[in-house]
């Protein structure tokens, strides 16, 4: 896996304070992205072991709420495999952290992956640029949702973390 940045102490992509990783690869080339640079899955740099440290020794901090997987597309087929097995790691190491993951899939087309039972927040869709709306916490069109993941998965059924 490949990504762009390594976001500290950002406030703009989930709850709390947090971690972002850039992920870079992305399939769906939403117009008007306002991350274009991320959609090449051979871009930015080598997810390495510096790399996973980093993040790892950003989670360590108490004041850390948690990660937040953006990118590209952290759920890229291509990305899948190895975004899993982060998250996994995290939700081991850092329990008390929460996992969000930003995606241009729908819900249902990602809620069977194995690591979702780790991911708290899912924020699915595509970007639409005409139906953007900035007034929207964490997303940048309306038809993009803010999923509960955990609780979706108990019930069998989706449900919003917030409307």
């Amino acid at each position: 896996m490949r990504y762009h940045n390594i976001t500290k102490d950002d406030m703009l992509n989930g709850d709390g304070l947090r971690v972002v990783l850039w992920v870079a690869g992305c399939e769906h080339k939403c117009p008007d992205c306002q991350n274009p640079v991320t959609w090449d899955i051979n871009g930015g740099l080598e997810f390495d072991d510096n790399a996973k440290q980093e993040v790892f020794d950003e989670l360590k901090k108490d004041y850390i709420s948690g990660i937040t997987f953006s990118g590209g597309d952290p759920l890229h087929t291509k990305n899948r495999h190895d975004t899993g097995m982060i998250i996994e790691e995290i939700a081991q190491k850092f329990p008390e952290k929460t996992i969000w993951v930003y995606s241009g899939y729908e819900w249902q087309d990602v809620k069977e992956l194995d690591f979702m039972k780790d991911v708290d927040i899912l924020v699915d869709g595509e970007f639409i640029e005409k139906m953007k709306d900035t007034r929207l916490p964490w997303r940048g069109s309306s038809n993009q949702k803010v999923i509960d993941v955990k609780k979706s998965l108990e019930i069998g059924k989706m449900v919003l973390a917030m409307k």
